[in-house]
């Protein structure tokens, strides 16, 4: 005789801390799986470079870009990293190749996501793991795309504005830029995931698109403060940039809230 199976939405507390611990497990064995492709391969072609490699030249093109319009030189003649432990170029591959992993595994990751906040939804809205695996996954590509055709370029320009003006020489070491180019990048793909999230607080009557509007200045002030702590390069020019974005993405969230929040009486 089988035993009986508990309904997803009847689950006890240990029962969904238990499904956390299988969902998170299993997305550390996704992330696994993809660093050892951007980190090794083409796994050991002595004619091939690494992958690593090349996500190094990717990740560094953006503010070669930006200190060649500033400095009047060409990107080819541009050397300015260096490093001071014989430690640190290992590492920073390593962390680059890291963070590139979770980007490449991204769907898979939102899909866990997914599987863990299932048991609280309608039968028909289970249905709908395709379009919010999608969505949330464009969501932060998009934003983290973003980031390196625009954000970088507003802030390199910035940042290398100055240093040419006062005719400084650039030596940078690779950890703290990239430092700077992961969390830019990061930070911008899940500003992207807010009209995600009021989506699902409108779904579930947590907040309204016309509560939305009627508090928007004290959403503005929350994205201020924000972007003043978060944001990089720490000058306000780029505070009031990623402020600007954050803004928009709140009254497009608006929208999303307002045909996302049920029609039906409470």
């Amino acid at each position: 005789m089988a035993l009986p199976v508990t309904p997803p939405d009847k689950m006890s507390f240990w029962e969904h801390l238990s499904e956390l611990r299988v969902r998170i497990v299993r997305s550390l064995l996704i992330v696994a799986g993809a660093f050892a492709f951007t980190y090794g391969f083409p796994f050991g072609y002595k004619d091939i470079p690494p992958l690593r490699f090349k996500l190094w030249i990717w990740a560094q093109k953006p503010f070669l870009e930006a200190m060649s319009r500033q400095t009047g030189k060409a990107i080819s003649d541009l050397q300015p990293f260096a490093f001071t432990d014989l430690t640190e170029p290992f590492f920073s591959m390593m962390r680059l190749s890291l963070w590139a992993a979770a980007f490449v595994a991204a769907p898979f990751l939102f899909y866990q996501l997914w599987a863990f906040i299932r048991p609280g939804l309608l039968p028909k809205e289970r249905r709908l793991v395709i379009p919010f695996v999608v969505v949330t996954s464009g969501c932060f590509l998009a934003g983290s795309a973003f980031a390196y055709t625009q954000a970088f370029k507003f802030l390199g320009d910035i940042l290398f504005q100055e240093a040419a003006a006062a005719g400084l020489r650039a030596n940078l070491h690779v950890s703290e830029y990239l430092d700077l180019f992961i969390s830019t990048t990061l930070i911008t793909g899940v500003m992207f995931e807010l009209p995600v999230l009021f989506f699902f607080l409108a779904r579930f009557r947590i907040v309204t698109a016309g509560w939305m509007l009627k508090y928007w200045r004290h959403a503005t002030m929350v994205i201020l403060i924000f972007s003043a702590f978060f944001t990089p390069g720490d000058v306000v020019v780029t505070t009031l940039f990623f402020s600007a974005v954050l803004l928009g993405l709140y009254f497009f969230s608006v929208v999303v809230a307002w045909l996302a929040q049920p029609r039906q009486p409470k």
